[in-house]
């Protein structure tokens, strides 16, 4: 074997030798970082659920949950608790089948087949929110849909689809409390960001937390506006099915100050607040 090729091989393994150095360097940083991410995302589900509570969209029910970053078969969702009561330490973790992984006693949300069944169905969904919207309630009783009339909730064009619990399992105490129920629940939801239960609520979806939250909360604002809206009388100018999808498509680039940050930041300042306590 000749000089040259000897020292191209021991540059070769000196080289090596840095790569092999390198990697558990690079694993526990990755490891740290996502630790990081995972803290990020367990404080502002932790937010979510206070934001909900103050944006009047949940009351003493509902819930709001989020998919793992690090495992998409699975799901954080508080344990069964007032939202606006929710901490970190009520945080748990729930495989697709709406398991807990550790439950330690804590009480668990009946209707969190809701969140397992559309985490299972739509990969293009990590957070989800279900709540009694009581705007929102009177559109899946009558026979008005619930339509967009202004741009903050442009992704409820054209409609949102009622899912008729009676149809999916007879009578029943209108609860979606087994995977069945979820099932007949997200099939009547499809592609869509939103579905109403007939005399319950309504179900949110979204690629994100905050954008669902956004969602959420439009929701019951755009429905407050289409009661009155009907009131006033007379034809409803919507939006448009071809101007949701450009005001939607806008939404997908996050900038600071802009969109769902801008109104995170204030909703999240006024849930921190205590009663009462004067805005800073």
């Amino acid at each position: 074997m000749n000089s040259d090729l000897c020292g191209r091989i021991r540059r070769r393994l000196a080289a090596l030798s840095v790569v092999l150095a390198v990697i558990p360097a690079l694993a526990a940083s990755a490891r740290a970082q996502s630790a990081v991410d995972l803290k990020a995302l367990l404080d502002d589900l932790v937010a979510a659920n206070r934001i909900l509570y103050r944006q009047g969209v949940v009351d003493g029910f509902g819930h709001v949950s989020v998919r793992h970053p690090a495992r998409p078969d699975r799901f954080l969702l508080s344990a069964a608790k007032a939202p606006g009561r929710v901490t970190a330490e009520d945080i748990m973790e729930f495989d697709l089948e709406s398991k807990p992984i550790d439950r330690r006693d804590r009480p668990i949300y009946s209707e969190r087949f809701i969140h397992s069944e559309a985490y299972k169905a739509r990969p293009d969904v990590n957070a989800v929110v279900h709540s009694h919207s009581p705007a929102v309630v009177p559109f899946s009783v009558t026979q008005v849909p619930l339509r967009p009339v202004h741009n903050t909730a442009s992704f409820l064009a054209p409609e949102v689809p009622v899912f008729e619990m009676r149809r999916a399992a007879g009578m029943t105490n209108n609860l979606v409390t087994d995977s069945a129920r979820g099932k007949a629940l997200v099939e009547v939801l499809g592609d869509r960001p939103v579905a109403l239960l007939r005399g319950h609520g309504n179900v949110v979806v979204g690629p994100d937390l905050r954008r669902t939250v956004s969602r959420a909360i439009y929701t019951e604002v755009n429905a407050r506006m289409l009661l009155q809206a009907v009131m006033l009388g007379g034809p409803i100018t919507f939006i448009d099915p071809e101007e949701s999808k450009l005001i939607e498509s806008g939404r997908e680039a996050r900038m600071s100050g802009h969109g769902v940050d801008r109104t995170w930041q204030m909703w999240l300042e006024e849930a921190s607040r205590g009663p009462g306590e004067p805005a800073r």
